[in-house]
């Protein structure tokens, strides 16, 4: 604990103003009788595939919502208001669709019915598609509708191998997260059709685990038998790097039976390896780094080193109007710089394995009372094991109280200390709760809170300054998206051999003249 408060000692109050947060929040586009809007990315939020602050996920229903890095949490909020402020707008000028505010999604069309991203003609934007078609054939359609918040952090001058410190110490205490944060305790029986599972029956056409917090992290969430074959561990950006890198190259047989094109030639996906590209590995948080047009995010990290984390097991909370809200960002602030100042030694296979553990459990039982996960080879009590962190984040709050001024980070820390000893408070216990009021209905409730927010969001004053910025980021995207196609000149199949191609993912990229300025990471496939 010397090590921790001497490091906590050297943050200078500028230092932790310097903090930067940025989020990126996924939501499915909904009809008002709960099923998955069809219908293709509105036009009016304009080009998914330059849009800054408007794209879509996996699916041509399924919008993501991106702000900028921030120095100050409500700044950052404020952003995602007014993002959301203009995409609501749009909706509900075209009709009556509205975004639905739950991790797992509203009522499914057949798993081949649910449209994949579309991002135009250019090569980019085919193999954004083509690699989402990939995802389809490998995991199928149902679990990439799958909705979260990922939330962007960074603080000056960490170097890379800090940031695997803290990554390796997130890991070891993400059951935290998901035990606070965890707002999916059930979900619409449609994702689970024809599918083993562990869930209980609740109400009509709803499905559930009791003490459940996050399915959406769970066994039934972002998991695959091929990824779970990897040991990826974070002790060093090389060790990283080389594990990514195996994954990257390495021929999948299931994948090579599903073969690059179709009989009647149309692309099933990029590659046959084990991962596609570098964003299908999933995990719970992932190292970073702003990219050049048409550079791999890998060669990237190994060029130039980490610049932030991405954490990404943050569940849509329904009962908050953009999915998060100012104390639970403070929060994660605590919590990552607690795991950025912490002792973090090498991590194990052994306790990559007892982490998935953790994770899985957590996820699918975590407020059973008494509840034990594993650690350093034993078992310990969650509840307890939570309270001896919240007690070390004590003093980081109160360091970033004083370099902010008033007690918002410490009264975060007190509220999860209250929900710790009081599980009833929980998003995923309240959602079990608001249930009750829909006859156990899934669907019902998510209809009524989904409905609640957009009328919440459509009545709050936007300034015509805005909405006109926003038309203006609309048309430049546009634009943007045009020139991309009209300056293509290359077959698509050359492209797509270059990009996936094994010499591109190491230090000495000549993929391209280096441009003057980066994109931002998500503009990657």
């Amino acid at each position: 604990m010397s090590n921790f408060k001497e490091r906590l000692d050297a943050l200078s109050p500028a230092r932790l103003r310097g903090v930067r947060r940025g989020i990126e929040k996924e939501s499915l586009r909904a009809q008002p009788d709960g099923k998955l809007a069809l219908t293709p990315h509105p036009a009016a939020l304009g080009s998914a595939l330059t849009h800054p602050h408007i794209t879509t996920d996996f699916s041509e229903s399924q919008l993501e919502l991106i702000t900028g890095a921030h120095a100050d949490v409500d700044t950052a909020l404020d952003e995602l208001v007014r993002v959301h402020q203009f995409t609501y707008r749009v909706l509900d000028e075209a009709g009556d669709e509205r975004l639905w505010v739950s991790s797992m999604p509203c009522g499914l069309p057949t798993d081949e019915t649910i449209p994949i991203g579309r991002y135009g003609s250019s090569n980019v934007g085919r193999a954004k598609s083509v690699y989402r078609m990939g995802l389809s054939h490998r995991y199928g359609r149902r679990m990439q509708t799958i909705s979260g918040i990922h939330y962007n952090w960074s603080l000056p001058d960490v170097s890379s191998e800090q940031y695997f410190a803290l990554i390796r110490n997130f890991r070891r205490h993400a059951f935290l997260l998901l035990y606070l944060f965890g707002a999916s305790p059930a979900l619409c029986s449609s994702f689970v059709d024809g599918r083993p599972h562990e869930l209980q029956p609740l109400g009509e056409g709803s499905m559930h685990m009791p003490h459940g917090t996050s399915l959406r992290m769970g066994r039934l969430g972002y998991q695959s038998d091929a990824q779970a074959s990897l040991a990826v561990s974070y002790n060093s950006l090389d060790g990283y790097g080389a594990s990514l890198q195996d994954a990257l190259t390495r021929p999948w047989p299931a994948y090579e039976a599903i073969g690059i094109r179709n009989l009647g030639g149309d692309y099933n996906q990029l590659a046959t390896s084990l991962l596609q590209i570098e964003n299908e590995f999933y995990g719970t948080i992932r190292p970073k780094r702003v990219i050049y047009p048409g550079e791999r995010p890998l060669h990237a990290l190994r060029e130039r080193g980490v610049e932030y984390v991405e954490v990404r097991l943050m569940d849509l909370d329904p009962f908050e109007p953009v999915g998060i809200n100012a104390q639970t960002m403070r929060f994660l602030d605590v919590f990552l710089l607690h795991c950025l100042l912490s002792d973090s030694p090498p991590d194990t296979r052994e306790e990559i394995a007892d982490l998935a553990h953790n994770q899985h459990l957590t996820a699918a039982r975590g407020r059973e009372p008494g509840l034990r996960l594993r650690r350093g080879g034993r078992e310990a009590s969650l509840t307890e094991w939570g309270a001896e962190l919240l007690e070390q984040f004590g003093p980081i709050a109160a360091a970033l109280d004083a370099a902010h001024g008033g007690s918002q980070h410490a009264e975060a820390v007190r509220a999860a200390g209250q929900a710790l000893g009081d599980p009833a408070v929980l998003p995923s216990a309240r959602v079990l709760e608001a249930m009750k009021a829909h006859g156990d209905s899934f669907v019902g409730f998510l209809r009524a809170r989904s409905e609640a927010t957009r009328e919440a969001l459509l009545a709050l004053p936007f300034a015509e300054a805005q909405r006109s910025a926003f038309e203006r980021m609309t048309q430049t995207s546009i634009e943007a998206q045009k020139r991309i196609e009209a300056s293509d000149s290359m077959p698509f199949e050359i492209y797509r051999e270059q990009y996936v191609s094994p010499a591109r993912l190491g230090f000495k990229n000549h993929w391209a003249e280096t441009p003057a300025e980066p994109v931002s990471q998500r503009a990657a496939l």
